[in-house]
Protein backbone atom coordinates (compact mmCIF):
# COMPACT_ATOMS: atom_id res chain seq x y z
CA UNK A 1 0.00 0.00 0.00
CA UNK A 2 1.30 3.27 -0.95
CA UNK A 3 1.95 5.84 2.35
CA UNK A 4 1.39 8.74 0.04
CA UNK A 5 -0.13 11.52 1.71
CA UNK A 6 -3.69 11.53 1.70
CA UNK A 7 -3.87 8.25 0.90
CA UNK A 8 -7.26 7.43 2.17
CA UNK A 9 -9.40 10.00 0.23
CA UNK A 10 -7.42 8.53 -2.98
CA UNK A 11 -7.84 5.20 -2.32
CA UNK A 12 -11.51 5.89 -1.94
CA UNK A 13 -11.28 7.59 -5.43
CA UNK A 14 -9.60 4.97 -6.71
CA UNK A 15 -11.82 1.37 -6.53
CA UNK A 16 -14.28 -0.47 -5.22
CA UNK A 17 -14.90 0.23 -1.14
CA UNK A 18 -16.50 -1.47 1.52
CA UNK A 19 -18.41 0.23 4.32
CA UNK A 20 -17.87 0.16 7.55
CA UNK A 21 -19.08 1.90 10.51
CA UNK A 22 -16.86 2.85 14.54
CA UNK A 23 -17.87 5.23 16.62
CA UNK A 24 -17.32 8.07 14.42
CA UNK A 25 -19.80 6.89 11.50
CA UNK A 26 -19.31 5.40 8.28
CA UNK A 27 -16.04 5.08 6.26
CA UNK A 28 -15.20 3.80 3.05
CA UNK A 29 -12.40 1.58 2.77
CA UNK A 30 -10.94 -0.05 0.01
CA UNK A 31 -12.49 -3.17 -0.79
CA UNK A 32 -9.44 -5.76 -1.49
CA UNK A 33 -7.79 -4.24 2.43
CA UNK A 34 -7.11 -6.03 5.55
CA UNK A 35 -7.51 -2.67 6.84
CA UNK A 36 -10.48 -1.02 8.15
CA UNK A 37 -12.06 1.98 8.93
CA UNK A 38 -9.73 3.12 11.49
CA UNK A 39 -6.48 2.81 9.36
CA UNK A 40 -8.28 4.53 6.78
CA UNK A 41 -9.27 7.37 9.02
CA UNK A 42 -5.46 7.45 10.10
CA UNK A 43 -4.24 7.51 6.53
CA UNK A 44 -5.98 10.92 6.12
CA UNK A 45 -5.34 12.34 9.44
CA UNK A 46 -1.74 11.47 9.86
CA UNK A 47 0.02 12.00 6.90
CA UNK A 48 3.05 13.20 8.56
CA UNK A 49 6.96 11.97 8.71
CA UNK A 50 8.08 8.55 7.31
CA UNK A 51 6.38 4.94 7.81
CA UNK A 52 6.04 2.94 10.45
CA UNK A 53 9.23 0.89 10.99
CA UNK A 54 7.29 -2.77 9.98
CA UNK A 55 10.09 -4.15 12.82
CA UNK A 56 6.80 -2.48 15.15
CA UNK A 57 3.98 -4.12 13.54
CA UNK A 58 5.79 -7.47 13.45
CA UNK A 59 6.52 -7.17 17.28
CA UNK A 60 2.48 -6.21 17.66
CA UNK A 61 2.04 -9.12 15.92
CA UNK A 62 3.78 -10.84 17.88
CA UNK A 63 2.18 -9.76 20.99
CA UNK A 64 -1.14 -10.52 19.54
CA UNK A 65 -0.48 -14.18 19.45
CA UNK A 66 0.96 -13.95 22.43
CA UNK A 67 -2.06 -12.27 24.18
CA UNK A 68 -4.38 -14.49 22.03
CA UNK A 69 -2.93 -17.75 23.58
CA UNK A 70 -3.52 -16.20 27.19
CA UNK A 71 -6.84 -15.43 26.67
CA UNK A 72 -7.30 -19.10 25.45
CA UNK A 73 -5.41 -20.60 28.21
CA UNK A 74 -7.68 -18.26 30.67
CA UNK A 75 -11.13 -19.02 29.19
CA UNK A 76 -12.28 -15.51 28.10
CA UNK A 77 -11.32 -16.03 23.88
CA UNK A 78 -12.41 -19.26 22.15
CA UNK A 79 -9.87 -21.67 21.64
CA UNK A 80 -11.05 -21.49 17.71
CA UNK A 81 -10.74 -17.70 17.60
CA UNK A 82 -7.28 -17.77 19.56
CA UNK A 83 -5.83 -20.51 16.45
CA UNK A 84 -7.01 -17.83 13.73
CA UNK A 85 -5.53 -14.87 15.12
CA UNK A 86 -2.48 -16.98 15.79
CA UNK A 87 -2.27 -17.70 12.23
CA UNK A 88 -3.28 -14.56 10.92
CA UNK A 89 -0.65 -12.76 13.20
CA UNK A 90 2.06 -15.02 11.78
CA UNK A 91 1.28 -14.33 8.64
CA UNK A 92 2.36 -10.83 9.25
CA UNK A 93 4.86 -12.24 11.08
CA UNK A 94 6.59 -13.59 7.62
CA UNK A 95 5.89 -10.38 5.89
CA UNK A 96 2.78 -11.59 3.62
CA UNK A 97 1.02 -8.53 4.71
CA UNK A 98 3.32 -5.35 5.00
CA UNK A 99 1.86 -3.36 2.40
CA UNK A 100 -1.38 -3.10 4.38
CA UNK A 101 0.10 -1.16 6.73
CA UNK A 102 0.42 2.23 5.48
CA UNK A 103 0.66 4.21 8.65
CA UNK A 104 3.33 6.99 9.38
CA UNK A 105 5.55 7.21 12.54
CA UNK A 106 3.57 10.55 13.43
CA UNK A 107 0.48 9.76 15.08
CA UNK A 108 -1.34 9.55 18.39
CA UNK A 109 1.64 9.60 21.20
CA UNK A 110 0.65 6.28 22.55
CA UNK A 111 0.38 4.47 19.07
CA UNK A 112 -3.01 3.84 18.90
CA UNK A 113 -3.44 3.74 15.06
CA UNK A 114 -0.77 1.45 14.14
CA UNK A 115 -2.07 -0.41 17.23
CA UNK A 116 -5.27 -0.33 15.95
CA UNK A 117 -4.21 -1.21 12.09
CA UNK A 118 -2.89 -4.44 13.28
CA UNK A 119 -5.62 -5.23 14.93
CA UNK A 120 -7.71 -4.55 11.82
CA UNK A 121 -5.37 -6.57 10.11
CA UNK A 122 -5.37 -9.64 11.69
CA UNK A 123 -8.60 -9.97 12.40
CA UNK A 124 -10.28 -9.82 9.15
CA UNK A 125 -7.66 -12.57 7.91
CA UNK A 126 -8.86 -14.28 10.76
CA UNK A 127 -12.11 -13.58 9.46
CA UNK A 128 -11.07 -15.42 6.24
CA UNK A 129 -9.44 -18.07 7.51
CA UNK A 130 -12.27 -18.79 9.46
CA UNK A 131 -15.01 -18.73 6.10
CA UNK A 132 -15.93 -14.89 7.04
CA UNK A 133 -16.52 -11.89 5.17
CA UNK A 134 -13.88 -9.13 5.12
CA UNK A 135 -15.01 -6.04 7.11
CA UNK A 136 -17.96 -7.85 8.63
CA UNK A 137 -16.37 -8.33 12.59
CA UNK A 138 -17.16 -11.77 12.60
CA UNK A 139 -16.60 -13.64 13.69
CA UNK A 140 -13.47 -11.90 14.80
CA UNK A 141 -13.28 -8.58 15.98
CA UNK A 142 -10.48 -6.46 15.88
CA UNK A 143 -11.21 -5.24 20.14
CA UNK A 144 -12.99 -7.39 21.34
CA UNK A 145 -10.91 -10.37 20.34
CA UNK A 146 -7.25 -9.35 18.85
CA UNK A 147 -6.97 -7.08 21.13
CA UNK A 148 -8.72 -8.58 24.01
CA UNK A 149 -7.10 -7.95 27.54
CA UNK A 150 -4.94 -5.22 26.33
CA UNK A 151 -4.86 -1.36 25.93
CA UNK A 152 -2.47 0.14 23.00
CA UNK A 153 -0.73 1.53 26.22
CA UNK A 154 0.62 -1.82 27.21
CA UNK A 155 0.70 -3.75 23.54
CA UNK A 156 2.83 -0.92 21.88
CA UNK A 157 5.32 -0.24 24.76
CA UNK A 158 5.90 -4.24 24.65
CA UNK A 159 5.91 -4.23 20.87
CA UNK A 160 8.70 -1.41 21.46
CA UNK A 161 11.08 -3.23 23.72
CA UNK A 162 10.88 -6.54 21.32
CA UNK A 163 11.55 -4.44 18.37
CA UNK A 164 14.55 -3.41 20.06
CA UNK A 165 15.99 -6.68 21.33
CA UNK A 166 15.51 -7.77 17.83
CA UNK A 167 17.11 -5.58 16.13
CA UNK A 168 20.09 -5.26 18.87
CA UNK A 169 20.63 -9.15 18.42
CA UNK A 170 20.23 -9.81 14.99
CA UNK A 171 21.57 -7.06 13.55
CA UNK A 172 24.08 -4.92 15.87
CA UNK A 173 25.57 -6.81 17.74
CA UNK A 174 26.62 -9.36 15.34
CA UNK A 175 28.26 -6.51 13.08
CA UNK A 176 30.35 -5.14 16.16
CA UNK A 177 31.54 -9.07 17.27
CA UNK A 178 32.98 -8.68 13.45
CA UNK A 179 34.37 -4.95 13.59
CA UNK A 180 36.49 -6.14 16.67
CA UNK A 181 37.09 -9.74 15.73
CA UNK A 182 38.77 -7.72 12.68
CA UNK A 183 40.34 -5.04 14.87
CA UNK A 184 42.03 -7.84 16.84
CA UNK A 185 43.44 -9.49 13.95
CA UNK A 186 44.75 -6.32 12.79
CA UNK A 187 46.65 -5.84 16.49
CA UNK A 188 48.47 -8.79 16.26
CA UNK A 189 49.11 -8.22 12.84
CA UNK A 190 51.03 -4.83 13.75
CA UNK A 191 52.20 -6.02 16.81
CA UNK A 192 55.70 -5.94 16.12
CA UNK A 193 55.59 -2.29 14.35
CA UNK A 194 57.29 0.58 16.48
CA UNK A 195 55.45 3.96 16.23
CA UNK A 196 55.48 7.56 17.45
CA UNK A 197 52.59 8.29 19.87
CA UNK A 198 51.02 11.23 19.26
CA UNK A 199 49.12 13.58 22.17
CA UNK A 200 47.26 16.52 21.08
CA UNK A 201 48.18 15.53 17.78
CA UNK A 202 51.86 16.39 18.44
CA UNK A 203 54.34 13.81 18.86
CA UNK A 204 54.97 11.75 21.83
CA UNK A 205 56.74 8.74 23.25
CA UNK A 206 56.25 5.23 21.13
CA UNK A 207 53.87 2.73 20.85
CA UNK A 208 53.36 -0.29 18.74
CA UNK A 209 50.56 0.21 16.31
CA UNK A 210 49.13 -3.19 17.58
CA UNK A 211 48.96 -1.02 20.83
CA UNK A 212 46.98 1.20 19.24
CA UNK A 213 45.09 -0.86 17.22
CA UNK A 214 44.27 -2.70 20.13
CA UNK A 215 42.53 0.69 22.25
CA UNK A 216 40.02 0.28 19.26
CA UNK A 217 39.13 -2.83 19.19
CA UNK A 218 38.75 -2.55 23.11
CA UNK A 219 36.40 0.36 22.15
CA UNK A 220 33.93 -2.02 20.37
CA UNK A 221 34.02 -4.67 23.05
CA UNK A 222 33.12 -2.68 25.62
CA UNK A 223 30.88 -1.11 23.43
CA UNK A 224 28.89 -4.27 22.82
CA UNK A 225 29.35 -4.90 26.44
CA UNK A 226 27.32 -1.71 27.05
CA UNK A 227 24.72 -2.83 24.84
CA UNK A 228 24.28 -6.02 26.19
CA UNK A 229 23.48 -4.84 29.45
CA UNK A 230 21.03 -2.05 27.98
CA UNK A 231 19.18 -4.96 25.82
CA UNK A 232 18.74 -7.39 29.18
CA UNK A 233 16.63 -4.19 30.56
CA UNK A 234 14.33 -4.06 28.13
CA UNK A 235 13.25 -7.61 28.55
CA UNK A 236 10.91 -6.25 30.99
CA UNK A 237 7.74 -5.38 29.77
CA UNK A 238 4.31 -4.07 31.10
CA UNK A 239 1.78 -6.55 28.79
CA UNK A 240 -1.43 -6.88 31.07
CA UNK A 241 -0.85 -3.34 32.19
CA UNK A 242 -3.39 -2.25 30.23
CA UNK A 243 -4.84 1.50 29.89
CA UNK A 244 -3.13 3.00 33.22
CA UNK A 245 -1.28 0.15 34.77
CA UNK A 246 -4.28 -1.59 36.74
CA UNK A 247 -4.55 -4.66 34.49
CA UNK A 248 -8.21 -3.21 34.00
CA UNK A 249 -10.42 -5.16 31.47
CA UNK A 250 -7.77 -8.22 31.83
CA UNK A 251 -8.23 -11.31 34.14
CA UNK A 252 -6.06 -11.01 37.02
CA UNK A 253 -2.79 -13.32 35.97
CA UNK A 254 -3.45 -12.19 32.12
CA UNK A 255 -0.07 -10.44 32.30
CA UNK A 256 1.80 -13.22 33.72
CA UNK A 257 0.36 -15.73 31.19
CA UNK A 258 1.24 -13.48 27.99
CA UNK A 259 4.76 -12.58 28.95
CA UNK A 260 5.42 -15.94 29.48
CA UNK A 261 3.71 -16.98 26.11
CA UNK A 262 5.63 -14.45 24.59
CA UNK A 263 9.12 -15.24 26.21
CA UNK A 264 8.61 -18.85 25.15
CA UNK A 265 7.11 -17.38 21.00
CA UNK A 266 10.61 -15.60 20.84
CA UNK A 267 13.17 -18.22 22.58
CA UNK A 268 13.99 -14.85 24.49
CA UNK A 269 13.86 -14.20 28.37
CA UNK A 270 11.02 -11.59 28.41
CA UNK A 271 9.37 -11.01 31.53
CA UNK A 272 6.84 -8.71 33.53
CA UNK A 273 8.31 -5.66 34.51
CA UNK A 274 8.19 -5.05 38.26
CA UNK A 275 6.24 -1.62 37.77
CA UNK A 276 3.52 -1.21 35.42
CA UNK A 277 2.52 2.28 36.44
CA UNK A 278 6.21 3.28 36.02
CA UNK A 279 6.24 1.03 32.52
CA UNK A 280 3.52 3.03 30.73
CA UNK A 281 4.34 6.42 32.24
CA UNK A 282 7.80 6.97 31.20
CA UNK A 283 10.43 4.63 28.78
CA UNK A 284 13.43 5.25 30.32
CA UNK A 285 14.65 1.68 28.83
CA UNK A 286 14.48 2.81 25.86
CA UNK A 287 16.30 5.88 26.91
CA UNK A 288 19.51 3.79 28.80
CA UNK A 289 19.93 1.79 25.94
CA UNK A 290 19.55 4.74 23.25
CA UNK A 291 22.51 6.20 25.58
CA UNK A 292 24.23 2.87 24.80
CA UNK A 293 24.29 3.64 21.16
CA UNK A 294 25.19 7.07 21.34
CA UNK A 295 28.61 6.23 23.80
CA UNK A 296 29.16 3.49 20.86
CA UNK A 297 28.10 6.34 18.15
CA UNK A 298 31.41 8.06 20.03
CA UNK A 299 33.98 5.62 20.11
CA UNK A 300 33.09 4.04 16.65
CA UNK A 301 33.21 8.17 15.33
CA UNK A 302 37.38 8.12 17.02
CA UNK A 303 38.17 5.41 15.82
CA UNK A 304 37.10 6.39 11.82
CA UNK A 305 38.65 9.64 13.04
CA UNK A 306 42.03 8.30 13.59
CA UNK A 307 41.89 6.23 10.42
CA UNK A 308 41.74 9.07 8.59
CA UNK A 309 44.51 10.99 10.01
CA UNK A 310 46.69 8.14 9.88
CA UNK A 311 46.16 7.29 6.25
CA UNK A 312 45.94 11.11 5.48
CA UNK A 313 48.29 12.26 2.83
CA UNK A 314 49.70 9.89 1.46
CA UNK A 315 52.40 12.24 0.90
CA UNK A 316 51.81 15.47 2.68
CA UNK A 317 50.48 13.78 5.25
CA UNK A 318 50.91 10.92 8.38
CA UNK A 319 50.52 8.13 6.14
CA UNK A 320 51.25 5.77 8.03
CA UNK A 321 48.27 3.75 7.03
CA UNK A 322 47.26 2.73 3.60
CA UNK A 323 43.64 2.23 3.52
CA UNK A 324 41.80 0.20 0.56
CA UNK A 325 41.37 1.85 -2.48
CA UNK A 326 37.96 1.52 -3.43
CA UNK A 327 37.27 3.93 -5.92
CA UNK A 328 37.96 7.31 -7.49
CA UNK A 329 38.01 9.73 -4.98
CA UNK A 330 37.47 12.47 -6.74
CA UNK A 331 35.86 14.17 -9.79
CA UNK A 332 38.15 16.89 -11.13
CA UNK A 333 42.05 15.28 -9.17
CA UNK A 334 42.96 11.99 -10.68
CA UNK A 335 44.28 8.95 -8.65
CA UNK A 336 43.11 10.86 -5.73
CA UNK A 337 41.59 8.32 -2.73
CA UNK A 338 39.61 9.07 -0.28
CA UNK A 339 38.89 7.20 3.42
CA UNK A 340 35.61 7.36 1.92
CA UNK A 341 34.37 4.57 4.46
CA UNK A 342 35.64 5.92 7.52
CA UNK A 343 33.35 8.99 6.33
CA UNK A 344 30.28 7.34 5.89
CA UNK A 345 30.84 5.87 9.80
CA UNK A 346 31.30 9.04 10.70
CA UNK A 347 28.42 10.21 9.33
CA UNK A 348 26.00 7.48 10.64
CA UNK A 349 27.48 7.87 14.07
CA UNK A 350 26.37 11.71 13.96
CA UNK A 351 22.93 10.50 12.75
CA UNK A 352 23.00 8.18 15.80
CA UNK A 353 23.86 11.19 17.96
CA UNK A 354 21.20 13.41 16.86
CA UNK A 355 18.58 10.54 17.13
CA UNK A 356 20.08 10.10 20.76
CA UNK A 357 18.98 14.06 21.33
CA UNK A 358 15.28 13.21 20.09
CA UNK A 359 14.80 9.83 22.32
CA UNK A 360 16.34 11.49 25.80
CA UNK A 361 14.00 14.53 24.68
CA UNK A 362 10.91 12.32 24.05
CA UNK A 363 11.43 9.81 27.17
CA UNK A 364 10.99 13.00 29.21
CA UNK A 365 7.74 13.23 27.96
CA UNK A 366 5.53 10.96 30.05
CA UNK A 367 2.24 12.76 30.94
CA UNK A 368 0.48 11.78 34.40
CA UNK A 369 0.07 7.75 33.89
CA UNK A 370 1.14 7.39 30.48
CA UNK A 371 4.40 8.11 27.99
CA UNK A 372 2.82 10.24 24.60
CA UNK A 373 5.88 9.87 22.36
CA UNK A 374 6.40 6.27 21.81
CA UNK A 375 6.01 6.08 17.97
CA UNK A 376 9.05 8.84 17.50
CA UNK A 377 11.04 6.63 20.38
CA UNK A 378 11.25 3.40 19.12
CA UNK A 379 11.56 5.13 15.21
CA UNK A 380 14.78 6.60 16.06
CA UNK A 381 15.81 3.90 18.17
CA UNK A 382 15.54 1.19 15.23
CA UNK A 383 16.86 4.48 12.76
CA UNK A 384 20.51 4.14 14.70
CA UNK A 385 20.41 0.30 15.59
CA UNK A 386 20.33 0.05 11.40
CA UNK A 387 22.27 2.28 10.65
CA UNK A 388 25.54 1.62 13.04
CA UNK A 389 24.70 -2.03 11.89
CA UNK A 390 25.63 -1.44 8.12
CA UNK A 391 27.82 1.01 8.94
CA UNK A 392 29.82 -1.02 10.83
CA UNK A 393 29.48 -4.54 8.19
CA UNK A 394 30.71 -1.67 5.11
CA UNK A 395 33.79 -0.62 7.45
CA UNK A 396 34.97 -4.18 8.23
CA UNK A 397 34.45 -5.55 4.95
CA UNK A 398 36.00 -2.56 3.06
CA UNK A 399 38.30 -0.75 5.33
CA UNK A 400 39.94 -2.87 8.46
CA UNK A 401 40.20 -5.84 6.66
CA UNK A 402 42.64 -4.31 4.05
CA UNK A 403 44.60 -1.58 6.14
CA UNK A 404 48.21 -2.07 5.87
CA UNK A 405 50.72 -0.24 7.42
CA UNK A 406 53.45 1.78 5.38
CA UNK A 407 56.35 0.56 7.99
CA UNK A 408 59.24 2.48 6.03
CA UNK A 409 56.91 5.29 6.61
CA UNK A 410 56.37 4.69 10.55
CA UNK A 411 60.39 4.08 10.63
CA UNK A 412 60.88 7.42 9.81
CA UNK A 413 58.76 9.55 11.94
CA UNK A 414 60.14 7.48 14.57
CA UNK A 415 63.89 8.36 13.90
CA UNK A 416 62.94 11.95 13.31
CA UNK A 417 60.88 12.10 16.47
CA UNK A 418 61.94 14.77 18.73
CA UNK A 419 60.27 13.19 21.87
CA UNK A 420 62.46 10.12 21.72
CA UNK A 421 63.88 12.58 24.26
CA UNK A 422 62.14 11.05 27.23
CA UNK A 423 64.29 8.24 27.27
CA UNK A 424 67.22 10.43 28.62
CA UNK A 425 64.94 11.79 31.60
CA UNK A 426 66.11 9.18 34.01
CA UNK A 427 69.73 10.10 33.45
CA UNK A 428 69.79 13.53 33.02
CA UNK A 429 66.69 15.30 34.07
CA UNK A 430 63.78 16.96 32.90
CA UNK A 431 65.28 20.44 32.55
CA UNK A 432 68.39 19.01 30.45
CA UNK A 433 66.33 16.58 28.20
CA UNK A 434 63.94 19.47 27.15
CA UNK A 435 67.37 22.00 26.34
CA UNK A 436 68.12 18.95 23.87
CA UNK A 437 65.04 18.81 22.39
CA UNK A 438 64.75 22.16 22.13
CA UNK A 439 68.29 23.16 20.31
CA UNK A 440 67.81 19.58 18.00
CA UNK A 441 64.02 21.31 17.12
CA UNK A 442 66.09 25.07 16.81
CA UNK A 443 68.50 24.36 14.59
CA UNK A 444 66.65 21.16 12.04
CA UNK A 445 69.27 18.26 13.57
CA UNK A 446 68.40 15.17 15.30
CA UNK A 447 68.04 14.15 18.75
CA UNK A 448 71.90 12.73 18.61
CA UNK A 449 73.30 15.43 17.07
CA UNK A 450 72.25 18.16 19.56
CA UNK A 451 72.94 15.84 22.30
CA UNK A 452 76.82 15.05 21.19
CA UNK A 453 76.96 19.01 20.15
CA UNK A 454 76.18 19.90 23.89
CA UNK A 455 78.35 17.28 25.42
CA UNK A 456 76.18 15.87 27.60
CA UNK A 457 76.37 12.45 26.23
CA UNK A 458 78.43 9.95 24.13
CA UNK A 459 77.61 8.36 21.15
CA UNK A 460 77.37 5.11 22.75
CA UNK A 461 75.88 6.08 26.12
CA UNK A 462 72.83 7.69 23.72
CA UNK A 463 72.29 4.82 21.71
CA UNK A 464 72.24 2.87 24.40
CA UNK A 465 69.64 4.71 26.11
CA UNK A 466 67.20 6.10 23.43
CA UNK A 467 66.50 2.66 21.54
CA UNK A 468 62.57 3.35 20.70
CA UNK A 469 61.86 -0.55 21.27
CA UNK A 470 62.74 -0.29 24.76
CA UNK A 471 60.62 2.60 25.31
CA UNK A 472 57.59 0.64 24.26
CA UNK A 473 56.19 -1.71 27.34
CA UNK A 474 55.06 -5.25 26.47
Amino acid sequence: MSSSKGGGAEREDRGPVRLESDPHGEVGVPAHAYFGSQTVRAIRFFAIGNPMPIAVVRALARVKQAAALANAELGVLDGEKSRWIVQAAEEVLEGRHDGEFPLRVFQSGSGTQTNMNVNEVIANRAIELAGGVRGSKCPVHPNDDVNRSQSTNDAFPTAMHLAAVEALDDELIPSLRELAGELRRKAEEFSDIVKIGRTHLQDATPLTLGQEVSGWASLVERGIDRVVSARDALFEVPLGATAVGTGANAPHDFGERAVARLATLTRRPFRPHPNRFAALSAHDEIVHASAALRTLAGSLYKIADDLRWLASGPRAGLGELVLPANEPGSSIMPGKVNPTQCEALAMACARVIGNDAAIAFAGSQGRLDLHVMKPLMIDRFLDSVSLLAEACTSFTAFCVVGIEADRERIRRHVEASLMLVTALVPRLGYDRAAAIAKRAASEGTTLREACLAMGELSADEFDRLVVPSKMVPR
